[in-house]
């Protein structure tokens, strides 16, 4: 009789656990990336003096690199010609191009590789001088960090109409999944379907 009881209550605190951490699951709520409008990139960039910053901002915001491949990024990466960027074993081993800023100038090619201690360091001093210019420039978005402009450049080409597996081959995600959260900050065709149908 006791051990039958003693397996009840067992199987009572492993029902109250498993319910708890669904719980948990259910109402944890996951925050949309934080990005920046193309009109907050250019205030952020009057308050960005050094070439390098400016140049690493750019490549951020307007071809959507990774922090790590803009440290790790050399001249011969980049063709001016075909106005293309040739990343070379970015995040998983995997080599992608994207499309280089419209407005890139050629001099800037002469920063790279950029000149720093190491990788650690490197995107330590982009992220310092990018939250020093958010500050200045007083946006009010304590949640934008120099990641957010890889975000800004995913929702920007939403706006522009380009396709969602399009932004997936320019961003290197392995799946679609990852890029569809982009949807959600950005639902403009959502958006536009229900002012025609509803």
């Amino acid at each position: 009789m006791i051990t039958q009881r003693n397996e009840l209550l067992a199987k009572r605190k492993v029902l109250l656990w498993f319910a708890q951490k669904t719980k948990q699951k259910i109402l944890k709520v996951k925050k949309l990336p934080a990005y920046l409008t193309e009109e907050e990139f250019a205030r952020v960039m009057k308050h960005v003096k050094m070439p390098k910053h400016r140049l690493a901002n750019n490549l951020a915001f307007n071809s959507g690199l990774r922090i790590s491949e803009i440290v790790n990024l050399k001249p011969e990466n980049i063709d001016i010609k075909s106005k293309r960027i040739f990343i070379k074993d970015a995040k998983g081993g995997k080599d992608r191009v994207v499309p280089l800023p419209k407005s890139f100038p050629e001099k800037y090619i002469k920063l790279l590789p950029l000149k720093f201690k190491n990788l650690k360091s490197g995107v330590r001093s982009l992220e310092i001088a990018f939250k020093r210019a958010i500050k200045i420039s007083g946006i009010a978005k304590p949640e934008v960090h120099f990641h957010s402009l890889r975000h800004s450049f995913s929702v920007c080409c939403m706006e522009k109409g380009i396709p969602l597996n399009s932004i997936q081959i320019l961003l290197g995600h392995e799946s679609i999944a990852t890029t569809s959260i982009y949807l959600k900050i950005n639902p403009k065709e959502a958006l536009e379907k229900y002012e025609e149908l509803w």
